[in-house]
């Protein structure tokens, strides 16, 4: 079987730039033509011009060379100039010797001195163009002659041909200019018309057959075919085909389900496998487990966020040590000497190291650089970036820190290193200057925008020297691959391998692949289930007055990146076109507080509490509001209540490398009745299509999302849902994590870079 060209262009798109090229062809050899003929006619005009000069002066200089040289001079000098595009005349006798010349005739002595031997000699007018190094001219030498006849002299007009050229230059423009508009119309006229007529119709039989194939077309073509046979031919085909699906649909499901779906256990023995005996480190800003004062007290509790919900089953599952920033207030008093926990507390699997940073350092290391500067830069969400030096000095400190907490950890053992997000951007190449044997990947949570965005950070080439000292960058979408590579491309000298997407730098070899990060379920995090789950749902309806209605839920922390304030305007928006629902439906955000030290994030939830408000106040009644913000940090048991009571999930973020809530919203759905309403600019929303697909800046798309998933049929809702929970099921967080790592350890350990000061 042959492979398909990566160059291949569509018929309708060939077949239009064939006609598009031969009409073109032909009416630039007609244009061609065309031009000739006015410039020849251009040259007639101006040799007629030439001899009507030429007769007008013939009495005046036969006049003049009867004359002494000075008086000649004098008698003709006045009748030199004066004509349009006219260079100048010039007077000659018989024995070539110049009488009298206009001022600009000097620069073309020589010339006018051939010519007018030539023309004496010949005893005949001469016409020509020349065309020098700073002109192009028209010249005339005629002959004067006496009233018997005899040649007294000669007469030399000289004519400016750069007007000529300008217009025949402007010409070929305009020519050009239409030519290129008829060929891109004929062109657009074809290929449109192909493609309506021809390309169209048969895609969509060939989308009819592939969906034959996989088990979801139709009964029949969805176009009407002109070729009898064709159709006849098509409906054997699938009915073949269903009948061959059916005969091994049970068996083949339960196959695929044996050998798809991945579990803690499953991911522990396949680890094992992978590191060989070494040991698997975490290093992350923020840490799985916190601990705050709730009346003087230490409280535990789970920081906010998909890197948590994420990594921290792998190493329940795994075990290991995850090095982290201690924030918390009580996060000392909680830790022993060397900053170490066992965790998750009721049962400890892993080892939490936590590294201590001043405010100094925090405010510039995690709220300056990196959430300041390089969260807003990688977001595209329209908040200016801020970079400051200082913020940058406390970010690589900051950084050689965490990495010099992960070497100790590690000791001499070996080792595989995973490192988190944008936070820890330098850490692989610290880990790699000190132990070069260390197996070092790097995961980035957020999205990587093109390299005209990146180059706005004045830092951004050692950003990049410092991630290429990983062996492993991993990024959620291979968009984001895409982009990193072309960054590395334009800002530093590196070798790079598109075909196998890899960067050498200095001897060291860092791949890059994508790796959609998913959730685990909600079973295997023990939360409550059966009665215990109802009587929560339950104290929640009746702790938020929500009684009986029909609820909309979201679960976010409060970021600008994450569409709030779109969301609740599509809310207010929703109400005004879709008034019966008034008392019916409410909305429920979710809010995690999260970097308030940045003033941007404390003015954020400001807005969006006077902005629920003011909604409220426009649509509330004595008993019911349309909105309720709830700020605050939900543990997960509440979080699991609210995503298993509500009909509907929604995830508007205006930029998101994946976003887990999404997903998260599946998982809670085993039931299957829910419908999730997903923002485009989501990486979520390329794996999980059956979600209302929304642009989350389109409030009127967003209200009819809102109408249409209360509104969804039953049978829809179960359909789209069964499809987005097994995809949720068969990529889970082990899964992700198994496939990081077996990529990781697969990767042979190259020489590593060289040290440079960051």
């Amino acid at each position: 079987m042959t492979s398909k060209s990566p160059f291949h262009l569509p018929n309708s798109l060939r077949m239009g730039l064939l006609i598009a090229a031969l009409v073109g062809l032909l009416i630039s050899a007609l244009a061609w033509f065309q031009i000739e003929r006015e410039r020849r006619n251009d040259l007639e005009e101006m040799d007629r011009r030439a001899y009507v000069i030429a007769h007008q002066m013939a009495y005046p200089a036969q006049v003049a060379l009867q004359l002494p040289d000075s008086e000649a001079v004098t008698a003709f000098g006045s009748m030199l100039e004066g004509y349009r595009r006219l260079i100048g005349l010039a007077v000659y006798r018989t024995d070539g010797r110049l009488v009298a010349a206009g001022k600009g005739v000097a620069d073309f002595t020589d010339l006018l001195q051939q010519a007018v031997g030539q023309t004496l000699a010949e005893a005949k007018d001469t016409v020509a163009t020349r065309r020098t190094a700073d002109a192009h001219i028209h010249l005339l030498v005629s002959v004067i002659r006496a009233p018997d006849g005899e040649p007294q002299g000669a007469l030399a007009v000289l004519h400016d041909l750069v007007s000529l050229d300008e217009r025949a230059t402007h010409r070929q423009a305009q020519f050009g200019f239409w030519i290129g508009f008829i060929v891109l119309s004929l062109l657009f006229l074809t290929v449109a018309g192909a493609w309506l007529l021809y390309d169209r119709p048969l895609n969509r039989l060939a989308e009819w057959m592939r969906q034959l194939r996989t088990g979801d077309a139709a009964e029949a073509p969805p176009i009407a075919l002109p070729v009898a046979r064709l159709v006849s031919e098509s409906d054997r085909l699938a009915a073949s085909f269903r009948a061959a699906r059916s005969a091994h649909q049970a068996q083949a499901r339960a196959v695929v389900r044996a050998d798809n779906i991945w579990s803690r256990d499953r991911l522990r023995a396949h680890v094992v496998d992978c590191l060989r005996g070494g040991q698997l480190l975490v290093v992350s800003n923020r840490e799985p487990y916190m601990h705050e004062l709730r009346d003087g007290k230490p409280r535990l509790i789970m920081p906010a966020g998909g890197l948590v919900t994420a990594l921290d089953p792998v190493l329940q599952a795994c075990g290991g040590v995850w090095v982290a920033h201690g924030s918390g207030e009580a996060d000392r008093q909680m830790a022993d000497a060397q900053g170490r926990l066992a965790v998750p507390p009721e049962d400890p699997t892993y080892t939490l190291r936590r590294v201590w940073l001043s405010r100094e350092e925090e405010q510039g290391y995690y709220y300056g650089f990196a959430n300041e500067g390089l969260w807003p830069l990688c977001h595209l969400a329209h908040e200016r970036p801020i970079f400051r030096a200082s913020d940058w000095e406390h970010y690589v400190r900051a950084n050689r820190r965490f990495a010099d907490a992960a070497l100790e950890e590690a000791g001499s053992d070996p080792a595989v290193v995973l490192v988190q997000d944008y936070q820890m951007a330098l850490a692989p190449r610290f880990l790699k200057e000190s132990r070069p044997d260390l197996a070092v990947g790097i995961f980035w949570h957020i999205p990587w925008p093109n390299p005209e965005a990146f180059r706005i950070c004045p830092w951004a080439p050692d950003l990049l020297r410092g991630l290429l000292g990983a062996d492993l960058i991993g990024f959620h979408l291979q968009q984001h691959c895409n982009n990193f590579l072309d960054t590395v491309d334009r800002m530093i000298e590196a070798r790079l391998d598109w075909d196998h997407f890899a960067v050498e730098l200095q001897g060291h070899v860092s791949r890059v692949r994508p790796f959609p990060i998913s959730v685990e379920s909600w079973a295997e995090r023990h939360v409550l289930a059966g009665a215990e789950l109802e009587q929560q749902i339950a104290d929640l309806r009746e702790r938020y007055e929500l009684g009986d209605l029909r609820l909309a839920v979201g679960v976010d922390r409060i970021d600008y990146t994450k569409g709030l304030t779109e969301r609740f305007r599509a809310v207010a928006r929703f109400f005004e076109r879709s008034p019966q629902y008034r008392e019916k439906f409410t909305f429920v955000q979710l809010g995690a507080p999260s970097r308030t030290h940045i003033p941007r994030y404390r003015n954020y939830i400001n807005e969006l509490e006077a902005l629920a408000d003011d909604i409220n106040w426009r649509f509330q009644t004595e008993s019911w509001k349309p909105i309720r913000f709830l700020v605050g940090h939900h543990d997960g048991v509440t979080v699991h209540a609210f995503l298993r009571m509500a009909e509907i999930g929604v995830v508007s973020s205006l930029h998101d490398g994946m976003n887990l809530v999404a997903k998260e919203f599946v998982a809670a759905k085993p039931d299957l009745d829910g419908v999730l309403i997903l923002s485009e600019f989501a990486g979520a929303a390329r794996e999980l299509s059956d979600a209302l697909i929304i642009n989350p800046y389109d409030t009127e798309q967003f209200a009819e999302a809102i109408r249409r998933a209360l509104e969804m049929p039953p049978d829809e809702r179960e359909a789209r849902m069964r499809r987005m929970r097994r995809q949720v099921e068969e990529n889970n967080i082990y899964r992700w994590a198994a496939n990081f790592l077996a990529d990781l350890t697969a990767v042979p350990i190259s020489n590593p870079p060289t040290q440079e000061a960051a």
